[in-house]
């Protein structure tokens, strides 16, 4: 295995095991390694008589180019094999068994890695029923692929018979990887999975992430015990899932936007799935700030928010921030008296400081007395590694508007 030396000082991240060693760290390698590889990574330990540096073991992980250089699979002398990928997967299942997302009859959906947050950064596995769906962020992952669906089969037995591979849009194209998206196992063309009862098609070769985002889970069911009665507006609906809650909820009527006629397409489909030939629901193709210019004040007193990722990097923040605080903004000034908004970011590098500051500026500009009613964020079965507070990447509001 080949190895990476890091500069004298630039372990002290890792020795509170961040799993992410930058380029800046590393002085040299033993030889250099190809993209994906596993490299065994040494500390430099200054010498009793400070004539010169020994160095120690301090982790394992997958090399890539770029400014992460180095992911770290483990801080333990170990192989990286099936065995190891067996260890990880069952203990991110059992996690998942403990907080009681497995095996429920009404809920068949839910992440079962999350990267870093299960000490395998760069994997993102989510199942929808007996179908893994299985995503690689790093090239590590992607040259793994297939020893991983192997444990993964391994550990979940008869339960699983299908995993999708879909990375083609998660990979560096810079690694000319010649990216595919199929299966490893399997064929099933079953795309109808569950959540609380609800259920919804999961497009898994062209659809956004996995194909739904089970990341608002528990937040659309907080909506639907706020959607009695109420007019209410889904902005960036993608796939519908606040839509069929709401009107499960006894919503008046719901209204549906995205840019994407797909996601459109895909949101009356779940709906029609849940409640055919319901007159309640009505979807537009169309850009969400031309639809909140155009539509009348008060014409809503329940409005979703939720949003792609405004800003993907550092250098995008400002920039993100401003797109947040001109969205809610318009939010603020449109929806009725005594509305309730639900608003998000699932930009990572967005801090909740950062949101809120963005919606605080908003609710003032528009002139508008908002209080707060919950502070939202994504479920357990979207773990936070302790050691790594980058991976807390969702945030939400839930605000009451006089």
């Amino acid at each position: 295995m080949k190895q990476a030396f890091l500069k004298f000082g630039k372990d002290d991240s890792l020795r509170r095991y961040h799993p992410w060693i930058f380029s800046g760290a590393i002085h040299h390698f033993s030889e250099q390694p190809e993209e994906g590889e596993v490299v065994e990574v040494y500390a430099a330990k200054q010498k009793e008589d400070r004539k010169g540096f020994d160095f120690e073991y301090i982790a394992s992980g997958h090399f890539q180019i770029g400014s992460i250089m180095v992911r770290v699979l483990t801080f333990e002398h170990e192989d990286i094999n099936q065995e190891f990928y067996e260890h990880r997967l069952a203990s991110a299942l059992q996690m998942r068994k403990a907080v009681g997302l497995v095996g429920k009859e009404d809920s068949t959906s839910y992440r079962l890695v999350h990267g870093e947050g299960d000490n395998l950064p760069g994997l993102v596995i989510d199942v929808y029923k007996q179908t893994a769906v299985m995503q690689a962020h790093s090239v590590g992952m992607h040259v793994d692929r297939f020893v991983i669906a192997k444990a993964l089969k391994n550990v979940m037995g008869d339960d699983l018979e299908n995993i999708f591979y879909k990375s083609e849009t998660t990979l560096p194209f810079k690694a000319e990887l010649g990216q595919e998206n199929g299966f490893l196992l399997g064929g099933s063309t079953d795309d109808i999975a569950t959540e609380n009862g609800l259920k919804f098609h999961v497009d898994w070769l062209r659809g956004q992430k996995t194909g739904f985002f089970v990341d608002q889970r528990e937040n659309r069911s907080l909506l639907q015990k706020y959607s009695q009665g109420r007019k209410v507006l889904n902005m960036f609906c993608y796939t519908g899932g606040f839509s069929f809650y709401a009107m499960r909820g006894g919503a008046q009527l719901v209204h549906s936007v995205d840019s994407s006629q797909k996601a459109i397409d895909l949101t009356n489909a779940n709906v029609e799935l849940n409640f055919p030939d319901d007159a309640r629901h009505t979807a537009y193709a169309e850009d969400a700030f031309k639809f909140l210019d155009r539509m009348e004040k008060g014409a809503y007193d329940l409005i979703i928010l939720d949003p792609p990722a405004f800003a993907k990097h550092k250098d995008a923040l400002r920039n993100a921030l401003k797109g947040y605080s001109r969205l809610n903004q318009k939010a603020f000034e449109k929806i009725a008296k005594g509305g309730i908004l639900f608003t998000f970011s699932c930009s990572q590098v967005v801090t909740k400081d950062n949101f809120r500051t963005a919606v605080f500026t908003a609710a003032a500009q528009a002139h508008r007395k908002v209080r707060i009613l919950h502070q939202l964020h994504q479920p357990a079965d979207h773990p936070i590694n302790i050691y790594h507070p980058e991976g807390e990447y969702l945030k939400g509001l839930v605000l009451y508007v006089e």
